[in-house]
């Protein structure tokens, strides 16, 4: 089903004004000055990993792949910028016939990313190329700073699932970009609908401690919920005494009882008691479950508690105190002339401040060690030595302006869980530390 055909608030029918005016007038100028057709090559990276980060996670790129197709001045958004005198009669002309017809490389979804990785290439004419700034660094930065928080939280849950339960802490429209970046990034399951209904998410929920408080007593709600929903539910035990609300969940759904959640108080020693109490009242297979303002620590610091799930919202859809991954999309390469054939040569900003940037159209690759795990994220300009030939980690997105790299959400998800696994073993501790491996560069050659 495409659910862009339904007029969903999830999708938009265009995504020609995600941008900045600036994208707009420069491309003004520039159809001005003869200057707008020269091919071009722009790359998003990132200067720096989040302060402590051993790694970062791309997400987001099929979003991206969606946006791009979207890109569109229609009749309404033509009148927007005409009445707003934002750009001329002759730029309102050309963007009538806007159409994508570059190319786009990138780091595949699901993968890891170090400072300076070219996470994403795009190739074209200055002015289209120019234009896709804004959406593409709002999808990739947004969906890459939640992804990178839901792998720190997968990886210190281990085996036991996470179930994404942000929804009611940001924008509609961002949680579910979030859930599907938490699914890249480990999480089992969402509770937004919303994205279940988009990206095919399995979705999870029972009750909130409102069902109870409803009832006359936690007994009657408990019997509503599972003459409703069966044994299997799970079961809120928090809402007034847990010890009590043990007792009466396994006495009206018996030792089929699929699990009790956990909302408050200190969930180690909640957990440890619960677990005992549910054991010695024959309910040895009702798993625990536990919510409340968890993040990558908190799960860390239950590993040994009895808990089967955990449930994960504000914390995650955050970024878990890190909601952006700070890319930025600069021009690196930029032909010598108009001709469509003219050789292109590097460019790039120097300024003070930490803000500089390399010239020249880049490739990256990954180094092993003898034992196959990463050591250096290689990235470098000119011929790829033969030795990373194999190793190289753009793929090709999009070709000629037609995506040609789409592909099920969970081949992301199953990307990701393999190159987690392919880094250092220090990658996955949640101390302080620098990138896990080093980034590499490999110069030689031109712009090309």
């Amino acid at each position: 089903m495409n659910t862009a055909d339904l007029g969903l608030p999830v999708d938009v029918p265009s995504t020609a004004l995600f941008t900045d005016q600036y994208e707009l007038t420069m491309l003004r100028a520039a159809l001005k000055a003869g200057t707008a057709g020269r091919r071009s090559v722009f790359e998003v990276f990132t200067r720096r990993l989040p302060d402590g980060r051993r790694y970062g996670v791309v997400a987001g790129t099929g979003r991206v792949l969606d946006a791009v197709e979207n890109f569109r001045f229609d009749a309404d958004v033509l009148r927007f910028l005409r009445e707003k005198d934002i750009v001329d009669e002759e730029t309102l002309e050309w963007l009538a016939g806007y159409r994508f017809g570059g190319d786009i490389w990138g780091y595949p979804e699901g993968e890891v990313y170090f400072p300076g990785s070219p996470i994403m290439r795009v190739e074209g004419t200055f002015a289209e190329c120019v234009l896709l700034e804004t959406v593409i660094l709002s999808i990739l930065n947004h969906d890459s700073a939640i992804a990178a928080a839901a792998s720190r939280m997968s990886s210190a849950a281990g085996e036991r699932p996470l179930i994404e339960m942000g929804a009611r802490r940001t924008h509609e429209l961002a949680a579910v970009a979030a859930a599907r970046s938490a699914y890249v990034g480990g999480f089992a399951t969402t509770s937004d609908l919303a994205a279940g209904f988009r990206y095919n998410i399995p979705t999870v929920g029972t009750s909130a401690h409102a069902f109870t408080l409803l009832h006359d007593d936690e007994r009657d709600a408990f019997r509503a919920q599972v003459d409703s929903l069966g044994r299997d539910t799970t079961l809120l035990v928090d809402t007034y005494d847990v010890a009590e609300a043990v007792r009466t969940a396994v006495e009206v759904a018996g030792p089929e009882l699929g699990a009790v959640r956990i909302d408050s108080g200190d969930l180690l020693l909640v957990a440890h008691r619960v677990r005992q109490q549910l054991d010695e009242l024959g309910a040895t297979e009702t798993k625990i479950v536990v919510t409340s303002d968890l993040d990558e620590y908190a799960i860390a610091s239950l590993a040994a508690a009895p808990v089967d799930a955990y449930g994960v919202g504000t914390q995650l859809v955050t970024g878990s105190g890190h909601p952006t991954a700070s890319m930025v999309y600069k021009l690196v390469a930029r032909a010598e002339t108009g001709e469509q054939d003219a050789p292109l040569v590097a460019v790039a900003k120097k300024s003070s401040g930490g803000k500089t940037s390399i010239g020249g159209r880049k490739w990256a690759a990954r180094r092993l060690d003898a034992y196959g795990h990463a050591e250096a994220e290689v990235v470098g300009t000119g011929p790829v030595p033969d030795d990373l030939a194999d190793r190289q980690l753009l793929v090709e997105l999009v070709k000629g302006g037609e995506v040609v790299a789409r592909e099920p959400l969970d081949a992301a998800r199953d990307r990701h869980t393999a190159a987690r696994a392919n880094l250092p073993l220090s990658a996955t501790q949640l101390s302080r530390g620098e990138p896990v491996i080093p980034t590499e560069y490999a110069h030689g050659g031109s712009g090309s």
